[in-house]
């Protein structure tokens, strides 16, 4: 298949003397044409770019969609501009079937292209850009085709994941034999899953996923217990609500909500060694590139944090569940690699990358029901008191040494304890206490899960 986009942009090339490049809607690199000459500027930095990275940046996409190319039926011209990086003048063909776009073809004009007639003020085309376009429209049903045969894939991927442990045998093999018609697996193969954490599915059109080493299928599906809003960075350290009682303890409505589930991405990924997760990583790296990774959620979905106001979007974060060489282990192998992405989403240290096995703690946090903060924290997660709950939480990852804290927050000792202190007095636990720390910590760390 991917020949055949070669051979294809390779016509475009050869038809207007210019060279080509074939990018998805998403931006990521398909197949590209020879660049010929001792020109340098013709390689300007936005076409190196996406050609070494095989992805175009985030800006470079919105400078470009900011000229219509997501809605045009016809080929577009685009000027240069050096301050964003594009020296050259640009065509674009858009690449569509049936309506919906499904990627461009870029042709880098070094002047000959310039008085070329695009057919875009009345006028007919030039033959050549007539023929072009038909080219592009056979690219485009090339792309619908693998767009269908990857949704299919994705649909029987997600019956498998959400099927109950009964019905997971018969999923198994209905995935078994469409992977094994596809011709990209072989039964036996050590496989694992990666998860995405947050995924925009608001752009039902989105295009395909891209081809990448490994990548079998793929599928949107609700996180469950995704991340939660922790304490608002910044805020004041306020005395207590009013109304607080002995202990600090404070009414259901000062509590932070629990998050509304967020989508996640689910790619099921061959690896080429069990034990090996180097294919998994790559394309985690690549889709933690896409502007559906750590989009915010839809109008109307968001998240509220504890204040009421919808929490601002944070980046994406992936994790990958352990190897395995069975399809009807993969539901468990998706709890794991879910379980990573969002250690990985709360915890940067982790991220944004991280493996199931790799997580700590959070293997058991994580495994833990969406519930209300335990009473006696409730207090310390409101947002006036988000520097306390952070001096809490390094403390005790210090092991609850005072001069390790005070150098991590770049505090005076003084002011740590003093801070201490206040923690007690909001939560009414006592820090000189084991399990008390052992609450305040794990309370903490899943209020970010």
């Amino acid at each position: 298949m991917r020949g055949d986009y070669q051979q294809l942009v390779d016509e475009i090339s050869a038809a207007l003397g210019a060279p080509a490049t074939l990018e998805d809607r998403d931006f990521g690199l398909i197949a590209f044409g020879a660049h010929e000459g001792d020109d340098d500027e013709v390689m300007d930095p936005v076409r190196t770019r996406s050609i070494l990275q095989r992805r175009s940046s985030a800006a470079v996409r919105a400078w470009f969609e900011a000229f219509g190319i997501a809605r045009a039926k016809t080929a577009l011209r685009i000027p240069p501009d050096p301050a964003a990086g594009v020296f050259r003048g640009r065509i674009c063909l858009p690449v569509r079937h049936r309506g919906i776009v499904h990627g461009y073809v870029w042709l880098l004009d070094d002047g000959h292209l310039t008085d070329l007639e695009l057919g875009t003020r009345g006028a007919p085309p030039d033959p050549r850009i007539a023929q072009a376009m038909e080219t592009a429209a056979r690219i485009g049903a090339l792309l619908a085709d693998e767009a269908r045969a990857g949704a299919e894939l994705g649909d029987l991927l997600r019956e498998l994941l959400l099927a109950a442990p009964d019905g997971q045998p018969a999923a198994a093999a209905a995935l078994r034999d469409a992977l094994r018609d596809s011709l990209r697996f072989t039964p036996g193969a050590p496989l694992t899953l990666v998860a995405v954490l947050p995924w925009d599915t608001s752009d039902t059109d989105a295009a395909p996923l891209p081809s990448l080493p490994g990548l079998l299928a793929a599928c949107a599906l609700p996180a469950g217990g995704g991340p939660a809003d922790g304490p608002a960075a910044g805020a004041d350290e306020a005395e207590p609500a009013a109304g607080a009682g002995r202990g600090g303890r404070t009414g259901s409505a000062a509590r932070p909500q629990p998050a509304a589930p967020v989508p996640a991405l689910a790619a099921l990924v061959r690896l080429r060694a069990s034990g090996a997760p180097g294919p998994a990583h790559t394309v985690a790296e690549h889709l933690l590139r896409s502007p559906r990774a750590g989009a915010a959620p839809a109008e109307g979905k968001a998240p509220r944090g504890s204040s009421g106001h919808p929490a601002p979007p944070r980046p994406g974060a992936a994790g990958i569940g352990a190897g395995t060489r069975e399809l009807t282990d993969l539901p468990a192998t998706w709890r794991e690699a879910l379980d990573a992405a969002r250690a990985a989403h709360a915890e940067p240290r982790l991220g944004p990358i991280t493996q199931w096995d790799a997580i700590g703690p959070y293997r058991m946090l994580t495994a833990l029901p969406a519930t209300a903060p335990d009473p006696a924290i409730g207090p310390l997660l409101a947002p006036a008191h988000a520097e306390l709950a952070r001096t809490a939480e390094v403390f005790l990852d210090c092991a609850g040494q005072a001069s390790r804290t005070a150098q991590a927050l770049g505090i005076h000792r003084q002011t740590l304890y003093y801070r201490l202190g206040r923690v007690e007095k909001l939560t009414g636990l006592d820090l000189d206490d084991g399990e008390h720390r052992l609450l305040l910590h794990m309370a903490l760390k899943a209020a970010r899960l």
